[in-house]
């Protein structure tokens, strides 16, 4: 919220993902610039939109990288191509997928190689990096703007020391052990692969599996039926997810064993038989 109201203002235009995170929609609104909706990874949407905006004015264009729902990849290549194509500047937030993608970890930029034509990178410390807090990163120009206008960032206290350490400490880690990363892709696939076996709609190609329900009451009732059997799968249900859209979000990790993954798959077909999330 606090990058976008610093970049773009009254005048300005911004153009998100319809299916962005809610931190980034309310930043667009906050930010008063004209706001652009696209559909879903929809860029052929996205280039008339931007051709049919006047001139004058910033141009930004925001989107997840990970998306936190749905476990799909923003088409980055594209857009970047787009951007250039249209005098635009990209922000991507990577808070899924810094410390899981590319090769040293530092995101889905780093994975397509794309990692000089993203204007503006963020991503969290508190998800894959097991720490606390954010960060925002890119030219030198970009920082020294954010430090004086970013609002969020002036007006908070500074971060602790020892959080500063866990972040670096983590960042060595993700860099050293690209096993680890391997490891959380082989159990995504697993769980994937063995949930559609089962009949279950699975969607996204990252390590988070949106396992699709449809209704509201259903999903809540094959998450309890989960935890009663030793599983903890959340529900996710509309408004953070579209209306007739509701889903169990399952987010393996690195550390689960192929025997553990196979014991919640078999908790996954008891429970979605007596949901009747399975037929």
């Amino acid at each position: 919220m606090g990058t976008i109201t610093a970049l773009v203002g009254l005048g300005d235009h911004v153009f998100s993902d319809a299916l962005n995170h809610a931190s980034i929609i309310d930043g667009c609104r906050l930010s008063r610039a004209s706001v652009h909706v696209y559909p879903h990874r929809d860029v052929r949407a996205l280039e008339a939109m931007l051709a049919a905006t006047p001139t004058g004015g910033r141009r930004l264009i925001v989107t997840d990288s990970v998306f936190s729902m749905d476990g799909d990849r923003a088409p980055l290549k594209e857009l970047v191509a787009a951007a250039s194509q249209y005098h635009s500047f990209l922000m991507l937030d990577e808070a899924h997928a810094a410390g899981v993608l590319g090769e040293r970890g530092a995101g889905l930029a780093e994975a397509c190689g794309v990692t000089r034509d993203v204007a503006v990178h963020m991503g969290t410390l508190g998800k894959a990096l097991g720490g606390a807090g954010a960060y925002v990163a890119g030219s030198r120009t970009l920082v020294d703007l954010l430090v004086n206008r970013a609002r969020s960032f002036v007006y908070t206290t500074g971060i602790a020391p020892s959080a500063v350490a866990v972040a670096e400490a983590a960042l060595d880690v993700v860099a050293a052990e690209p096993e680890r990363r391997a490891a959380l892709t082989r159990n995504a696939d697993h769980l994937r692969g063995g949930l559609r076996a089962l009949g279950f709609e699975v969607g996204g190609d990252t390590h988070i599996l949106p396992v699709m329900v449809g209704d509201n009451a259903r999903a809540t009732a094959l998450g309890a039926a989960l935890l009663e059997r030793g599983v903890l799968v959340h529900a996710i249900r509309p408004p953070t997810v579209p209306p007739g859209t509701a889903r169990l979000r399952v987010t393996p990790m690195a550390t689960h064993t192929p025997e553990q993954l196979d014991r919640a798959l078999a908790a996954f077909a008891d429970a979605g038989r007596e949901t009747g999330a399975l037929s």
